[in-house]
């Protein structure tokens, strides 16, 4: 009976989400035995190269790694995204933005820095140096003339002398006019996914119906209030990826296209469910 019990575990598909605060309403209920699935949290970075591996079979990972992979699906019409100011994704400039020379870009999320690196050069034609801001750093400790930060520490940045903040969600909005996605659902070939897409869905429902619960479990855990944590769900972060959405993502693969941070030729490939219809 138990060798049944491990047998069972170990036949489960392996799906990875983002460990931040953000995704908590995309995961509401996961945690649930009728779930056909193990469910683990990390970085989107770390998720990326964990489906890559093998190591997961569906993750929730930034949208550039869509387009660095080799036959991903896209399984639903969850996402991350923002329909303008995302509060978690935030450039902060020392200098004027036109003139920075390095820029430090936030080692937890590889679509937030393309997406500045993308703002960047496309809007003002400023190319700075990169820098690594490693995961856990203090960005006091750095010295750049900007520094891209995302998640929880863009929600809580430490003082600093900035001269302009751009909440890129806003930035990006503002200037193309469209959605942005930040991350999605994504399998590696060969992987059966219509449970699982299914059970993902629901719980993206669910939590979109449960917000101020959420915002209540999880505001004091990232010294948030519980208005604050609801606000950021209800208002900066947006969960559907939808027509608008999927137009977005094409726009963005075109312009990392053009700065050499994707392969060119890649069409998005969406499986058979409510995003496809």
């Amino acid at each position: 009976m138990q060798d049944n019990a491990v047998n069972a575990v170990e036949m489960k598909a392996r799906v990875g989400a983002v460990r931040y605060l953000n995704t908590k309403p995309l995961v509401h209920g996961l945690d649930g035995a009728e779930t056909p699935f193990t469910l683990s949290f990390d970085y989107p970075s770390h998720l990326a190269d964990q489906l890559a591996l093998g190591l997961l079979d569906v993750a929730l990972i930034p949208s550039i790694e869509y387009f660095l992979g080799d036959g991903y699906r896209i399984i639903t019409d969850a996402c991350i995204g923002c329909l303008g100011p995302v509060w978690s994704v935030k450039i902060f400039f020392r200098v004027p933005p036109r003139q920075i020379q390095t820029l430090a870009l936030d080692e937890g999320s590889r679509t937030s820095a393309a997406l500045a690196k993308i703002l960047l050069a496309e809007r003002l034609d400023v190319r700075p140096r990169l820098q690594a801001l490693p995961l856990g750093s203090d960005m006091r400790d750095c010295e750049a003339d900007a520094i891209l930060l995302i998640g929880d520490r863009a929600i809580h940045p430490p003082a600093i002398d900035a001269v302009e903040v751009w909440d890129l969600g806003e930035t990006w909005v503002d200037w193309t006019g469209l959605p942005f996605v930040f991350a999605m659902w994504v399998a590696r070939p060969g992987v059966p996914t219509e449970s699982i897409a299914q059970h993902l869905m629901q719980a993206r429902n669910r939590g979109l119906e449960n917000l101020q619960e959420i915002a209540e479990r999880e505001a004091p855990n990232y010294r948030l209030t519980t208005s604050e944590c609801f606000q950021y769900f209800h208002d900066n972060l947006h969960f559907t990826l939808g027509p608008q959405e999927k137009a977005a993502l094409t726009r963005f693969y075109d312009y990392a296209v053009g700065l050499d941070l994707a392969p060119s030729g890649r069409t998005p490939i969406y499986d058979d469910c409510e995003i496809a219809r």
